[in-house]
């Protein structure tokens, strides 16, 4: 049961976060369809209405199924949402894929935001950083701050915890949403990003999704497939070994591997092994 305290600083944080919001005159929102940057949207529409709208970078590290989603959630939210074309691919330091594709992936992405915004008048950029994500090295964040995007949730004090209460408690649909990186990320680090390989993995995550399956990565290493799989779809792992490698084959992998899947959170808790 939760305390008087919890709910006490929950409601601060929240405050905090509506009140600094309230500070911008108009705010574009950097929004990947996640459950972050959907509560930063979702706040920002509260606080400025029509002042705030959203801007979501496509490009082929984006699934198309998460793109139709974003604008399914923005459209029930009543938020404006612009699909801005990236074209990260086109630089060769992107594609290297080394420890930094993020700070290239979002630099590409606020280098379009920015034009885009001013021409509109808005006088923010933001995006759905989370505390969460300051314990971590996170080249996006370099981004960033190069460009001056603000970061309300994080500045707020916003845990995962809290996001995803603020979500539940506006029932939106995406409260629950599994973490969801982009599909540049399922590719090992100094192996080139290319567009036939982030077609394969989208196809084969589609694939397994159309057979129930909600929290999963598969992993490219050439004709090997590590498929990485939540709690409770490794604890099924012996029912559905078959068919999912059937899959996977008919999806040009030519060898499987399966292992569990942990996210950032339990990662940091410590449960991972």
């Amino acid at each position: 049961m939760e305390t008087v305290e919890a709910r006490a600083d929950y409601d601060s944080k929240k405050r905090a976060l509506l009140a600094s919001l309230g500070e911008l005159r108009s705010v574009a929102v950097a929004f990947s369809g996640g459950v972050d940057s959907g509560v930063l949207l979702h706040a920002a529409r509260c606080v400025l209405g029509d002042r705030a709208s959203a801007v979501i970078a496509d490009s082929a590290s984006l699934p198309r199924r998460e793109l139709a989603e974003a604008q399914a959630f923005a459209e029930r939210i009543g938020a404006r949402l612009e699909v801005a074309r990236t074209d990260e691919l086109d630089d060769p330091a992107y594609r290297a894929n080394a420890g930094d594709r993020c700070y290239h992936c979002k630099s590409a992405l606020f280098a379009r935001m920015e034009p885009w915004a001013r021409e509109r008048g808005f006088d923010a950029l933001a995006f759905g950083e989370i505390t969460d994500d300051r314990f971590d090295d996170r080249p996006g964040a370099r981004a960033a701050g190069e460009f001056g995007v603000v970061a309300p949730l994080a500045d707020a004090g916003f845990t995962k915890e809290d996001v995803r209460r603020y979500a539940r408690e506006a029932e939106l649909e995406l409260a629950e949403k599994p973490a969801s990186a982009c599909l540049a990320s399922r590719i090992p680090l100094n192996t080139e990003v290319t567009r036939e390989r982030l077609a394969r993995v989208e196809a084969a995550e589609d694939a397994l999704r159309e057979l129930g399956l909600a929290v999963l990565r598969v992993r490219h290493h050439g004709d090997l497939a590590r498929v990485e799989l939540g709690a409770d779809e490794h604890a099924r792992l012996a029912e559905l070994e078959a068919e999912l490698t059937r899959c996977l084959q008919a999806c040009g992998f030519e060898r499987v591997e399966y292992a569990r899947y942990w996210s950032p959170t339990e990662r940091a808790l410590g449960l991972a092994h």
